[in-house]
């Protein structure tokens, strides 16, 4: 009798992992936003340049994005509705439509990243001009797509999920070769600063590592996947569910950004010419060997293709959510890689664009976050899954945090 009660407390509990395991999914397409090409420019940038310094901007950056990814997702669960949704109810039609303009803006920065990176890997495996690249990376971004309007949500996740593994193992199989320094890296996550330099770097990857469009994506994905759920106890399940599948997205992403700029840090700190994406691949493989030049570039690969996709979702999501909007998918894709496009045919240095599309990400972070944390935090909105009091304090810590970053960074910058 005992060994069937327990063997039923067992079955019990598989059954329980098993459903929340198939809850998961919605963080790990939002989690792409988070490797994107521009990730890979900034953390490459950040490591070949100064080492280990900036590490910290990166486990600081990862902690504020599992908070933001976290109320996002909850926001959808607990009211039905996307970020862009809420707002676009709540504006009046002129304040709707500027903050269309500078959400439209950040988007179109991200697909800028994605598609040139997208591109630039292309170049590095088949040596691919880099125009003819990025119209490959954009139709192939138009075929995953077709993949999510064809076969549902879940297919695309499931294919989402498979780019960021072989994302992760593209970025991190080098450190495998040759391993960063212990004692250094540790003391890099001592916060500080070496000029005004590596401020506009730390600008650059907090807005790679905190996405504006992934925050107002999530929201939408996580209610697309679950629906309003309106019996309160098994809403807050799929809010615990959620939390897990934040978590396990973040820590992937996470791990991934800091490893690129460990690698840099110790294979390519010193070396010439590593201050582009093209220049960091020839001193990988130089250093490591052809192998990994090859995984790292697949990687590149992968991340825009995958990245791209996620980035027309969001921008989707935020067209019909604050105009009330709709345009195929496919259209969209079509119509807004044409700037990059535009980049790659006018022969502007890749990696730099890069740079600044992410610190353009950078100044767009408080538009979407400052309302987020506005909506999460009130129980009008929220109900029971209102923002705790430590949970409001650690949001508008990250907020101001930004807010404060990019202020110096304009006062330096005006300066220089």
């Amino acid at each position: 009798m005992a060994a069937g009660t327990m063997a039923a407390v067992i079955s019990a509990g598989r059954r329980r992992v098993l459903a929340r395991m198939l809850l998961l999914g919605p963080a790990f397409v939002a989690a792409i936003a988070y490797v994107d090409p521009g990730n890979v420019a900034a953390n490459l940038t950040a490591g070949a340049r100064h080492g280990y310094l900036l590490v910290w901007v990166l486990v600081l950056a990862n902690a504020v994005a599992v908070l933001v990814q976290y109320q996002s997702a909850k926001l959808g669960l607990a009211t039905g509705m996307s970020l862009p949704e809420i707002m676009g109810k709540r504006l009046r039609p002129s304040a709707r439509r500027a903050y269309w303009l500078q959400a439209e803006a950040v988007a179109a920065a991200t697909d800028l990243a994605e598609v040139i990176g997208g591109a630039v890997a292309l170049n590095l495996l088949f040596g691919l001009p880099l125009l003819a690249g990025g119209v490959i990376v954009g139709v192939a971004s138009m075929l995953l797509l077709a993949v999510q309007s064809r076969r549902g949500q879940r297919t695309f996740e499931n294919a989402v999920v498979a780019l960021l593994a072989v994302i992760a193992v593209g970025f991190v199989s080098g450190l495998f070769v040759n391993p960063p320094d212990p004692a250094e890296a540790l003391a890099g996550l001592v916060p500080r600063f070496e000029g005004s330099g590596t401020v506009l770097l730390a600008a650059s990857m907090l807005g790679a590592t905190v996405m504006p469009h992934a925050i107002y994506l999530h929201s939408a994905l996580a209610r697309d996947r679950h629906g309003f759920e309106p019996d309160p106890a098994r809403r807050t399940r799929l809010v615990r569910a959620t939390r897990l599948d934040v978590v396990g997205a973040l820590v992937v992403a996470g791990a991934v950004n800091i490893a690129m700029l460990l690698l840099a840090a110790s294979s390519l700190r010193g070396t010439e010419g590593t201050d582009t994406i093209a220049g960091a691949h020839a001193a990988i493989t130089a250093a490591l060997g052809p192998a990994v030049g090859i995984i790292f570039a697949i990687g590149l690969l992968a991340s825009g293709l995958a990245s791209t996709s996620v980035g027309c979702y969001a921008g989707a999501t935020i067209m019909g959510g604050l105009l009330r909007v709709q345009i195929p998918l496919l259209t969209r894709r079509f119509l807004t890689m044409i700037p990059a496009l535009l980049v790659l045919g006018a022969g502007i240095e890749p990696t730099w664009a890069l740079v600044l599309s992410q610190l353009l990400l950078s100044f767009g972070i408080p538009f979407a976050l400052i309302p987020l944390i506005r909506l999460t935090g009130s129980r009008e909105v929220m109900g029971i899954h209102a923002d705790s009091l430590p949970l409001k304090v650690a949001g508008w810590a990250s907020a101001g945090l930004i807010v404060g970053l990019n202020i110096l960074l304009i006062v330096l910058t005006l300066r220089s």
